[in-house]
């Protein structure tokens, strides 16, 4: 499938801030382990800290995001509000550099994480706004799939500065510094593209009080939302399976090294991750084009169930990197269906206000996920116990996902076709 213009400037996003994506499941944990050794905690309290911050950033856009992405739907104000919700995470990125003292580090990685996570609720809701229903699930697929290979040239870069410190002759506090401005800009550069083509198509029109009628418009939306069975029970079975999805993304390096794995091979496995979930998400956006997303988010779900309980055993470096595999495998198809899933059964003028309780979902569910691990980890002094919790999460949300797509003239586990019927 040929992408438009407006098509390709939207997935170089996924390009740019799957940089931060990568740096956050990759170098930065790894590096918060050394401030963290130099101040003496525990690799029990490390990933127990590791979590919380990844609990709170996500929490706080879950309270932010459904406002401001009601707010966003407005006319002429999505774009601006991407943009500052851009360059709070860009920022806060460069500034984490800076940063020699744990506490300190989390706190600033906190904030660019709210940037981040934020900017994700626009652009997910512009999806509607550059392409057509019909084009929606290979658009976010493609998204996903350059936005893994794309990431791996930043990280690339950031490793080679990171693993040659010594050989630089630059401390490993200065090499970390240049990594995050690596990223900051790279992500920054990506974006420009889709900031200068891209047009808020739909949208509902300015109101003397912008402001304050996003207010009244979310509180409409929990209403409409109640009522509309399919979209209420899509975004409760998404709070529960993307709940591990976003964990697993979150805490997979931060486990491997509370667990003693060697750096440098969790680095390299990640890295195999995100070079496997390239073909992977593109063939998920064609497989879309034969069989109903429905069925194919299942498929993904009962494989991330598997993960998990895979993650439970998990105690050596080739352990780690089968799961990185069977991670990259499923985790682009997962959250790129997702997307363009729920983007065809919400209102396109409401993207906004409709992905910002998606992000309640999602963000919830991580806070969820996270906090959990963290303190089933603590409690039992065990990690692999904590990781453990994350498969209940995938049990409840494929059952109530297979709930959500029930008919009276489907079986629960049938296979459906899609209208499409060519695949390649």
């Amino acid at each position: 499938m040929r992408l438009t213009k407006e098509e390709k400037n939207w997935v170089l996003y996924d390009v740019g801030n799957s940089a931060f994506t990568l740096l956050v499941s990759t170098i930065m944990p790894i590096y918060f382990n050394y401030l963290a050794e130099e101040a003496g905690l525990s690799s029990v309290d490390y990933l127990a800290y590791w979590g919380y911050a990844a609990s709170i950033a996500t929490l706080v856009v879950a309270l932010i995001g459904p406002v401001f992405g009601t707010l966003a739907d407005t006319k002429g104000f999505k774009k601006p509000i991407f943009t500052i919700a851009l360059g709070v995470g860009a920022t806060g990125c460069i500034a984490l550099g800076f940063a020699r003292q744990w506490l300190l580090f989390l706190l600033i990685y906190i904030i660019a994480k709210i940037g981040y996570s934020a900017s994700l609720i626009f652009y997910d809701s512009m999806l509607s706004d550059v392409t057509d229903e019909e084009r929606m699930d290979q658009v976010s697929s493609q998204g996903y799939a350059w936005g893994y290979i794309g990431s791996c040239i930043p990280f690339a870069v950031c490793l080679g500065i990171v693993l040659g410190a010594e050989k630089l002759g630059i401390t490993m506090e200065l090499a970390m510094g240049i990594a995050f401005g690596v990223v900051a800009v790279w992500w920054v550069a990506m974006t420009l593209p889709m900031l200068k083509t891209y047009r808020q198509t739909h949208y509902v029109e300015r109101t003397p009080h912008a402001f304050a009628e996003s207010f009244r418009r979310i509180g409409r939306t929990f209403q409409n939302v109640k009522k509309e069975k399919k979209v209420f029970l899509f975004l409760l079975a998404f709070f529960f399976y993307i709940d591990g999805v976003y964990t697993i993304i979150d805490m997979a390096t931060a486990y491997g090294s509370a667990l003693g794995l060697d750096s440098t091979g969790l680095l390299l496995a990640l890295l195999v991750t995100q070079i496997v979930a390239f073909p992977c998400a593109i063939l998920f956006g064609r497989l879309a084009q034969r069989f109903q997303a429905e069925w194919l988010i299942t498929v993904c779900i009962a494989a991330y169930l598997g993960i998990a309980l895979f993650a439970c055993i998990l105690s050596t470096q080739t352990q780690f990197w089968i799961l990185a595999i069977l991670v990259g495998m499923f985790q682009g198809g997962i959250q790129a269906l997702s997307r363009s899933y729920y983007a065809k059964i919400i209102p396109a003028e409401q993207s906004g206000e409709y992905f910002g309780l998606m992000d309640i979902c999602g963000k919830g569910a991580s806070f969820l996920g996270t906090t959990v691990v963290s303190v089933v980890s603590q409690l039992t002094g065990n990690i692999n116990k904590g990781v453990g919790m994350i498969a209940v999460f995938f049990v409840i949300g494929i059952i109530l996902f297979r709930i959500s797509v029930m008919d009276d003239k489907r079986g629960l586990f049938d296979v459906p076709s899609a209208p499409h019927s060519k695949l390649f």
